[in-house]
Parts: C-alpha cells; sequence; structure tokens
C-alpha cells in the first residue's frame, strides 16, 4: 500500500512557513485520477485548514484518508451544484468566524467545469478573500498532448466543458463550433459518449484529440479525423469507459461561400428540417429561403422525405 507520510512531511517543510490568512477560503486542485499529482501545498492546506468544504463527503474523506489526512465528519461541509447557495452561506459564517476553510471537487480544479464558481462569486461580493492553490487540469493536461500548431494555437483555445444533452441543443452547439477557428476543449462523461461522437462526425477531417482515463492506468490518447471518433470508439467496448477529455483541433479562419450551407449540414443530421433551418439562419445569417431550399436538396439527396411543410 503506498504511503505519503513523506509526503505530508514535505509538505510541511516546503510550505508550511508560508502565509495562509485566517478566515480565507483556499480553493484546493486534486488529482484527475493519479493520487501523486497532489501538490505539496495542496497537502499542507489540507492537513491546516479548519473545513474541508466538497462535493461529496465520502469521496474526499477517502482521498484524504489515502494521504494520511484523518478529519472527523464534523470538519467536511457538503457543497455541490444542488445545494451550492445554501452551503455558501455555511461557508461565508465558518470565515466570518476566522476559520480557514478549504474547497475540493471530486477531481481537478473547482470552479471551472464543477462546482465552486458560485461560491467564489459569493465571496467576491462580500470582500472574503479566496486563495488559489493550482494542480492538476485535465484541461491543460489534453492540450499539452494535442500537438497543437500554429497559426490556430497562436489565438489561444477554447473551453467548452460539457455539451448540452438533448440532441437539438448539441447539434446547435456543434455547428456554432464548426466555424470556431481555435481548438475547443470538451468534456464528456462515458454513459454520453456514443451521442458526442454521433453529434462531431459531422465536422469530418478536423483533427480531434480523444484523451480517455488521464493519468489513470488505463490512460489513452489518440488523435483521429473528428468522422472517426464513432467508428474508433464501437471498435473497442473497452474505449467507452472512463472520463474523457477532448480536443477539436484549430483551423484557420477562411470564409467559404458555402458556409451557411455547412452549417446547415451540421444541424440536418441532428435535426427536424425546420428547426435546422431556423438555426442555420440565426447562426449564419443568410436567407431563410435560400437554406429552406437547400435543406430541401439535401434532404432529397440522402433520401429523406420528411421535410414537413415550411
Amino acid at each position: 500500500m503506498t504511503t505519503y507520510a513523506t509526503a505530508l512531511t514535505a509538505a510541511r517543510d516546503a510550505a508550511g512557513s508560508q502565509n495562509y490568512p485566517q478566515a480565507s477560503l483556499y480553493l484546493v486542485a486534486t488529482p484527475i485520477g493519479n493520487l501523486a499529482d497532489i501538490g505539496l501545498r495542496a497537502l499542507h492546506v489540507l492537513q491546516m485548514v479548519d473545513t474541508v468544504a466538497c462535493e461529496d463527503t465520502r469521496h474526499t474523506q477517502s482521498l484524504l484518508r489515502a494521504y494520511g489526512i484523518d478529519r472527523p465528519a464534523a470538519q467536511l461541509l457538503a457543497l455541490h451544484q444542488h445545494n451550492e447557495r445554501e452551503a455558501t452561506d455555511q461557508v461565508v459564517q465558518r470565515l466570518r468566524q476566522g476559520q480557514r476553510v478549504a474547497y475540493v471537487s471530486d477531481a481537478g480544479t473547482p470552479g471551472i467545469s464543477d462546482p465552486g464558481a458560485r461560491l467564489v462569486a459569493a465571496l467576491a461580493a462580500q470582500g472574503l478573500p479566496v486563495v488559489p492553490i493550482p494542480g492538476a487540469s485535465s484541461v491543460t493536461a489534453a492540450l499539452s498532448v494535442a500537438g497543437l500548431e500554429a497559426p490556430a494555437g497562436d489565438d489561444g483555445f477554447v473551453f467548452a466543458g460539457f455539451l448540452p444533452s438533448k440532441a437539438g441543443d448539441r447539434a446547435t452547439r456543434v455547428a456554432a463550433l464548426a466555424r470556431e477557428p481555435r481548438p475547443v476543449v470538451l468534456l464528456e462523461a462515458p454513459h454520453r459518449i456514443a451521442a458526442l461522437a454521433q453529434a462531431l462526425a459531422p465536422l469530418g477531417e478536423r483533427p480531434l484529440t480523444i484523451g480517455r482515463e488521464l493519468t489513470k492506468q488505463f490512460e489513452q490518447i489518440v488523435t483521429v479525423p473528428a468522422a472517426q471518433f464513432a467508428p474508433w470508439l464501437a471498435a473497442d467496448s473497452h474505449r467507452s469507459r472512463g472520463e474523457f477529455v477532448l480536443v477539436l483541433h484549430g483551423q484557420p479562419m477562411v470564409e467559404h461561400a458555402d458556409d451557411s450551407e455547412r452549417v446547415l449540414r451540421l444541424l440536418l443530421a441532428e435535426l427536424p428540417l425546420k428547426s435546422a433551418v431556423r438555426l442555420a439562419v440565426e447562426i449564419t445569417g443568410a436567407p431563410r429561403n435560400r437554406l429552406y431550399e437547400a435543406a430541401l436538396a439535401l434532404r432529397a439527396h440522402t433520401g429523406d422525405d420528411a421535410a414537413g411543410p415550411a
């Protein structure tokens, strides 16, 4: 069994002399899979604070014990997406009493795609200090191995997180991402990954770097054309397991005369004809009549005559 006793000692030696103000919230990044990715300052703060607020008290208790940090249940405070407002009030009360409070999500850096942002905003509004304790991030880990090249890489990246679960809303977002020249980072859970793969298929040859189970024993990183993501998943049932981070590679901004029809094709892959036309008009600003005629032609070409009246 792995012991972190020497790491706890090193954490006290390396970080113990620093200033840790009372009545402050410490936003602590935790590993995204591999326990060895914890930071020394994070270990020190998790030992030092009066309260640890967290998404799941049982998960966090197990995490703390894995590092040799044993805290009574009274020092753990559940703060998740379903009780964030009420639990934030409890955090404020403890800070007003002079406590140091840490907040951790189940994995990675809080407040990005996990709860925590509302908590931080509420504290900022009341003038209460928040101290970041940086560490592991699936977003930057995936970007670092995607092999992004200029010129798209010169313009930064877009963090899109989890796309909507409803097919129509997801198709709308994908259509918008098709027009985005910068790299886009997506997150997805295993039970929705197949649906996301199908939604991304109309992006064709645009490269997609797939990061599955990053930092864990069965970590897998591969780059395929977006159109090949669904077949890649289907080729091995194990590939649909675990948490996913995806990097949709950037592409130069090029204006095409048929850009509106390209968006229309993406939407038609997921939506009824009239809905696809309406959203394509909103996204591109192209004339509705032209897009409706184009949609009829595309449906006729594919043998789908369920367009309905205009």
